[in-house]
């Protein structure tokens, strides 16, 4: 029903490095030899496509030929491929911050290169981008299936991983000069815009190396990819910490659990946990605007909250409330982006101040549990998930598919061209269901004082 053999939208095309000629090596196993399977129920034509806006109206549009719908290429094997799996030799990267799941995604890629397709020329390269530079001196390690068979049981990365903006004619030197045939790239927003480059400065070269994302992004915020490795887990682990903070906030006269959660400039962590665990009064994010001060203000709702019940839990994501830092000198990080204002330790502040002004004492607990998420181990629904992201990924790649991630829409595993992937962020739609339900959930106001005639 939400499969359709035509497109119109160029924006969507899946680049290709040339004509697939090889057989693929996929075959039936033993254990399915009994059964009599048509290859197009293991194969996937590249006329298949997924509908990007999934609507019963549109589809009925689409039966009746009134609309051609944008849609995006299926993911999976294909039938002919480009590269000799004998002649391949791979790289895979992982940069950017740690997140759950990349450990597990390392060990799909190898194990699908390395017993699907048959290559036996694997490398992983070390602390990202910054690996493939002579200058950092860092070593490629051969990956193995008896290398990776354990790490997904550890957090973190086996390859370790960087921030940073390195010269992309150098990075594609190395490539050329390591005779790279494919690199899997695994990270988010900053390590797409980078690969991206690296493939049309590739493709300036004539070289023939397929470049393929998987996105990594704790925060769930890439743009085309409806759900992100380790979210899941970073969802897990913060709702155990909201149960923490509200068992404090019961446990003292007044108290007050306040969390900072992951979520630069969308707070999708910080709603669904907040969900999960709901016992959350107010749920601050990069989405929605509001005061500290003033009848509608963060401070005097608390403050009602506090005499009526005697305790609170706040939630609040890294990106929310940066207006009000809006008057210092601002920093960037090695990646480019500008430095965060530390939201969590300055709303700690405001609040004792605020109740120390007007004579009540408050018990405030302060919880950043930010790197304790991030660098666990993924929880069973990631590792599921990283497994499929990481061998539909090596399909692609084989395929002679390149400037391409792998994406999970309307579940079911798609192509997304790197330069649709890197446009805005993701966000929260405030009149969306996730922050209606939110909102039902806590009963939580506006937090934003009526605007004065006549200002914004």
């Amino acid at each position: 029903m939400s499969e359709t053999d035509q497109k119109v939208n160029p924006e969507y095309d899946i680049e290709t490095l040339g004509e697939a000629k090889i057989d693929s090596p996929i075959k039936k196993t033993e254990s399915m030899s009994c059964l009599e399977i048509d290859h197009h129920r293991i194969f996937v034509d590249d006329s298949k496509q997924m509908i990007i806006n999934l609507t019963m109206d549109n589809y009925r549009q689409l039966c009746r030929g009134v609309v051609e719908p944008e849609s995006l290429e299926l993911a999976g094997p294909r039938e002919k491929i480009y590269f000799d799996p004998t002649k391949v030799k791979a790289a895979i990267v992982t940069a950017g911050g740690l997140c759950p799941g990349l450990n597990d995604v390392i060990r799909s890629l190898v194990i699908t290169l390395y017993h699907i397709y048959g290559v036996r020329n694997i490398l992983g390269v070390k602390f990202g981008y910054q690996g493939l530079l002579p200058e950092y001196g860092h070593e490629l390690i051969e990956l193995t299936p008896e290398f990776v068979s354990n790490i997904h049981e550890f957090g973190g990365t086996v390859l370790s991983s960087s921030r940073g903006i390195y010269d992309i004619g150098e990075i594609a030197d190395s490539l050329e000069r390591l005779n790279i045939n494919v690199m899997f790239t695994v990270g988010g927003d900053g390590t797409f815009i980078a690969a991206y480059k690296i493939c049309e400065e590739i493709k300036s070269r004539g070289l023939k190396i397929a470049i393929v994302g998987i996105p990594k992004t704790i925060d769930n915020d890439i743009h085309m990819v409806a759900r992100s490795f380790g979210f899941d887990t970073a969802v897990d682990a913060a709702a155990e910490v909201i149960r923490s903070a509200h068992t404090e906030a019961l446990g003292a006269p007044n108290g007050i659990g306040l969390v900072k959660l992951m979520g630069r400039e969308s707070g999708f962590i910080a709603a669904s946990a907040s969900l999960a665990q709901r016992e959350v009064n107010y749920v601050l994010i990069p989405e929605a605007d509001f005061d500290l001060e003033g009848e509608s203000g963060l401070l005097k709702e608390l403050e009602k909250r506090i005499r009526d019940r005697q305790h609170a839990v706040i939630v609040v994501a890294e990106g929310a409330g940066q207006k009000f830092f809006a008057g210092e000198k601002q920093e960037l990080d090695p990646s480019g982006n500008v430095r965060l204002g530390n939201i969590g330790p300055f709303l700690a502040d405001r609040i004792k101040e605020h109740f120390k002004s007007i004579g009540i004492e408050i018990n405030l607990k302060y919880i950043d549990p930010s790197y304790l998420i991030r660098s666990r181990p993924a929880n069973s629904s990631d590792r599921i998930y990283c497994g499929f992201l990481g061998g539909k990924a090596v399909h692609a790649a084989m395929a002679g598919k390149t400037a391409v991630l792998i994406s999970q829409w309307n579940n079911t595993y798609v192509h997304v061209p790197l330069k649709v992937a890197v446009g805005p962020r993701k966000k929260i739609q405030l009149n969306g269901l996730l922050w209606h339900s939110v909102l039902e959930s806590n009963g939580q106001p506006s937090l934003k004082n009526p605007s004065v005639e006549g200002t914004e």
